[in-house]
């Protein structure tokens, strides 16, 4: 399917892997201009050079860690520099896992940039060139956590609902200007996170028998891939869904009960 994206451009944060990888794959497979973001040069590096050999499209770097605001300020003036982008992707890693009230101050301080602060300055930063060029979308990636909870996940579940909430406020002061916004909550996918669960950590371990036990429930009976959601995020920032802004999606196999 033509999503009628060819020409746009792109900026996808934490796009040397997993989730944002993808977006930015899929994106410039559909003749995006992408700009891709990541804290690790040679990893962002590698992900540019795969990317453009696959697509056939030049890819731009910036190396920028989010969760700071000098970073956040130097990928918005590569951005400046560029021209302007169509569509933003909010994506990046999260928060250590742990029960909630055993984090300190500067814990809770730093997920709060990462996850919340990070969306705020890249959509304050992206909004104006949008509106110059006539319209834009924004996807948040958050995780499915964000809607319905788990233990030890408390630093990105706090922080992500304040995402959602935003975006659903940007949607309704956003729309005249045609800047749609839109969240997607990935359930289980295949992701260096993932990985992570499992790893020696107590509450880390705790966390992988959680996620074992979550995969029994999910009704597709798997985990997802990054291209799946990232499907649906190109979907998101296309004209074809000029309609859809302010809505929180799951991805997750059917995995959220949820009526809402």
């Amino acid at each position: 399917m033509d999503l009628r994206l060819a020409g746009k451009r792109a900026l996808i944060n934490g796009a040397s892997q997993g989730i944002g990888f993808a977006i930015a794959h899929t994106l410039a497979t559909e003749g995006v201009e992408v700009l891709i973001s990541a804290r690790k040069e040679e990893a962002l590096k590698g992900a540019a050079d795969q990317i453009a050999a696959e697509t056939g499209q030049t890819v731009r770097t910036v190396v920028g860690d989010i969760r700071m605001l000098d970073s956040c300020n130097a990928i918005l003036a590569a951005v400046t520099a560029w021209g302007g982008v169509d569509i933003l992707i909010n994506n990046d890693g999260a928060p250590p896992l742990g029960p909630a009230l055993e984090f300190d101050d500067l814990r809770w301080s730093r997920a709060f940039e990462q996850n919340l602060m990070s969306v705020v300055r890249m959509a304050r930063g992206v909004v104006p060139f949008m509106e110059v060029r006539g319209g834009g979308s924004i996807v948040n990636i958050t995780a499915g956590t964000a809607i319905q909870p788990m233990a030890n996940f408390g630093l990105s579940v706090a922080t992500w609902a304040g995402v959602i909430g935003l975006a659903k406020t940007l949607s309704i002061e956003l729309a005249s200007k045609n800047i749609r916004i839109n969240t997607l909550c990935p359930g289980l996918i295949e992701t260096p996170r993932l990985d992570r669960a499992g790893q020696a950590d107590e509450a880390q371990q705790a966390t992988s028998l959680k996620v074992q036990e979550v995969l029994k429930t999910i009704p597709l009976g798997r985990t997802g891939e990054p291209r799946e959601v990232a499907a649906i995020a190109a979907f998101l920032a296309s004209p074809l869904a000029s309609y859809i802004t302010g809505t929180t999606l799951s991805v997750d196999g059917g995995g959220n009960r949820s009526l809402l």
